[in-house]
């Protein structure tokens, strides 16, 4: 990658004022987009006041997202002619309300599952973006942007956000409305969105919901479970560890979680998503000759399933999501690997989103902090889950980690 990159604090840019952020997004996309390869729209450049606690902020755009005068393609030859959509979608109208301006439309996995796009990875040349929100997250690492919105059905931000190493917030199921979004598997999907820091979505959220400010809470002590789940590579391991053992030397209490419930639920998500995302995307599985490999099995093995071992399944994640729910009382957030290890290398993979299924079947808010690096200096994320409808007190919480583990 040529010009040199880093992300852009949205933070700093409001307390510097926000003329000329999006002369500065352009300028930036100008010069490192052909390397970094976010982007497949840009909106006309907009005219006129911009009011609203962003006032004007730049605002990337997941390509399986509306944004009225702009097509949806969802990285699909199946969409190389869609038509401009003529709304936003509900998530685009609320950060526009808020003041923020989308710029265009960034990269997705072929309907948000696995099959990549062109997008390289900023914060670590010749490996994966991670998926299916790789547009989003690389547009954010290579500073075109300060906000970039995602969707997750499996770890589709906290994955990406992880392997990029920038911060984001998958949001509580059903937060904000879906509407104008093309989903994947309707009990699964959530939004999301990308930024620098923890702190930076801290203050993307209070505009958006209109709640205090998140980062300018009262310090106090958090009370976190940590969870090992999951096939973690060994720099992974060793950095959730260190990063344990760091938030424990500044007074956090941090708990192991027994982690049962999460692998039983780690389990039952593929299924669920197997299931609804044949019936979401039936038009789709209709012309399997234009789907790639790993979405087609993916539509034909849940067309297969019996609808038994579906509601088996949804059986399973309300049970153990009830013993979660249990283990976690009077917890802030369980703390967690973001993804089993740095970005894997090459750019026709996106990752394993293990880290994130349990927590997607549950719908529960996650953030992913950055700011940790293996030995070859490659990202790695943590993530913190908390408590479903809570994601403004998790985002508090994300603040004082990130602040802890930045020291």
């Amino acid at each position: 990658m040529g010009a040199p990159v880093s992300p852009w604090s949205l933070r700093d840019t409001l307390a510097a004022g926000t003329h000329g952020a999006l002369g500065r997004a352009r300028d930036a996309i100008t010069a490192t987009e052909p390397d970094v390869r976010a982007w497949v729209e840009f909106a006309p450049e907009p005219t006129g006041p911009r009011s609203g606690p962003l006032g004007g902020v730049p605002l990337g755009v997941k390509d399986i997202v509306d944004v009225a005068g702009l097509p949806t393609r969802c990285g699909s030859v199946l969409r190389a002619g869609a038509a401009p959509a003529v709304a936003d979608a509900a998530i685009v109208a609320a950060w526009r309300r808020a003041g923020a301006v989308p710029v265009g439309k960034t990269v997705t996995t072929e309907f948000a599952y696995f099959s990549p796009g062109p997008t390289a990875n900023p914060a670590a040349p010749g490996h994966t973006p991670g998926g299916s929100s790789s547009g989003s997250a690389a547009a954010v690492a290579a500073g075109h942007v300060p906000l970039a919105l995602g969707s997750q059905t499996a770890g589709s931000v906290t994955r990406p956000a992880a392997y990029c190493g920038v911060a984001a917030l998958v949001m509580s199921r059903g937060r904000f409305p879906v509407d104008g979004v093309t989903g994947l598997a309707p009990s699964l999907d959530s939004h999301g969105v990308l930024a620098a820091r923890v702190d930076d979505l801290a203050a993307a959220w209070a505009a958006l919901t209109g709640e205090p400010d998140p980062a300018g809470r009262t310090p106090r002590t958090p009370r976190l479970l940590l969870c090992t789940a999951g096939p973690l590579e060994p720099p992974m391991r060793a950095a959730l560890a260190g990063a344990a053992e760091r938030l424990r030397a500044a007074g956090t209490v941090v708990d192991l979680l027994d982690a049962a419930d999460v692998d039983a639920l780690t389990a039952a998500h593929p299924v669920v998503m197997a299931y609804e995302a044949a019936r979401e995307r039936a038009v789709e599985l209709a012309h399997p000759g234009s789907l790639s490999v790993p979405l087609a099995e993916l539509l034909h093995r849940g067309a297969a399933m019996p609808e038994t071992e579906y509601r088996a399944a949804l059986g399973r994640v309300a049970r153990h999501g009830e013993a979660l729910a249990a283990a976690t009382h009077g917890y802030d957030a369980v703390l967690a690997a973001a993804a089993p290890g740095p970005a894997p290398r090459g750019l026709d993979a996106t990752g394993d989103p293990v880290c994130s299924r349990a927590w997607q079947a549950l719908g529960r808010p996650a953030v992913t902090v950055p700011g940790l690096r293996d030995d070859a200096g490659l990202p790695l994320g943590l993530q913190l889950v908390g408590h479903a409808g809570h994601d403004g007190d998790l985002l508090a919480t994300g603040c004082g980690v990130e602040q802890v583990l930045r020291a």
